[in-house]
């Protein structure tokens, strides 16, 4: 969802822009529930206020909704089918592909200077090597971001 609402919002309809949609992202790891959603509810909050907000939400919750119950379905049907079990390892590695078609185009987009990949190197070391939680990690650089930009 995320690439496509990329973009949707960003490319397409231009409603965000990409700082803001970055800024959903971040906001939407922190807050509860699904990212797509919650990115969804923002920008449905920033178009048309709280109703806005509903409407967005209604939008991107319902077809998926519709879709899972139907496929859950099916699938108990066929989960036991080898066939079924090889189409699912092929969407595997495609969402594989489009998580890391997503990463690249953030990086291309959010690290532009040397300060920043600083903060990319500790926090993915801090996230490899020390298991800290992702909690503090936020708050941490959350907190080194302002610090820079009143240093800046």
């Amino acid at each position: 969802m995320i690439p496509l609402l990329q973009a949707e919002l960003v490319e397409r309809k231009k409603w965000l822009n990409d700082s803001e949609i970055m800024d959903y992202y971040s906001i939407g790891q922190c807050t509860p529930g699904v990212i797509a959603v919650n990115v969804s509810t923002f920008t449905g909050y920033k178009l048309g206020g709280f109703w806005g907000a509903v409407a967005a939400t209604s939008g991107i919750v319902s077809p998926s909704l519709i879709i899972i119950t139907i496929l859950a379905k099916v699938i108990n049907l066929f989960f036991d089918n080898q066939y079924m079990m090889h189409a699912f390892t092929g969407i595997r590695i495609a969402v594989i592909a489009l998580m890391a078609d997503v990463v690249v185009s953030m990086w291309r987009k959010n690290i532009t200077d040397w300060r920043q990949l600083m903060i990319f190197i500790l926090v993915l070391g801090m996230m490899i090597f020390a298991a800290v939680s992702p909690i503090w990690i936020v708050i941490a650089t959350g907190t080194l971001g302002l610090a820079l930009k009143r240093g800046s």
